[in-house]
């Protein structure tokens, strides 16, 4: 006898009709299947999650794919499991682990960024002395863009704003200065500590 197919997909995504576009995507790609189950979890906080189980028993598919990636403690994820049914019914207790399995599984091969919300900044440089801390920044922190418009602009993404005007102003006797510009969340190197 044949067995049911599953292909786990998985995508970053950064709202709600970008993680919908990519559903789409999979079943237009795999439009023989008979099950696109999704789940999603969108925003700095998690705060929008939805689950489809796509004509599976209620709660037997997206609900725990879901969990998988909220135990996790995920955002800004989408996952797709796309089944081809194979003529064997695996009962409620066995579509939630196919389906909790395939979204693990899924995860476990993807990997994770960590992301963090930090401040920007705007440091001005006059032109000569741009090159030298240009470096030092890069060292110290995330450059997020540089401007040439007579001075060079670099902007930075920092934790903190005030060490790094310290930093600035022990690099320069005083004369750099860092302009806070707001906050960005920003994709940071996971580090085991």
């Amino acid at each position: 006898m044949k067995r049911s197919r599953f292909l786990a997909q998985a995508c970053r995504v950064e709202s709600e009709e970008h993680a919908r576009a990519f559903i789409a995507d999979v079943r237009a790609a795999h439009h023989d299947a008979r099950h696109h189950c999704t789940a999603f979890v969108i925003g700095a906080r998690g705060d929008l999650q939805r689950s489809n189980d796509d004509g599976e028993p209620a709660g037997t598919a997206g609900r725990p794919m879901l969990e998988v990636v909220t135990g996790r403690e995920l955002s800004d994820v989408v996952v797709v499991v796309t089944r081809w049914f194979g003529g064997i019914l695996l009962g409620a207790g066995g579509l939630v682990r196919a389906y909790g399995d395939a979204t693990t599984a899924v995860l476990d091969r993807a990997g994770v960024r960590r992301r963090v919300e930090l401040a920007l900044g705007a440091v001005a440089v006059p032109m000569a002395d741009a090159g030298a801390f240009e470096h030092r920044l890069r060292q110290a922190t995330d450059v997020v863009d540089v401007r040439y418009e007579g001075a060079v602009t670099f902007t930075v993404a920092a934790p903190d704003l005030e060490e790094l005007g310290r930093q600035l102003a022990a690099w320069s006797s005083g004369s750099i200065r860092i302009e806070p510009m707001g906050s960005q969340w920003r994709d940071v190197p996971n580090r085991t500590v």
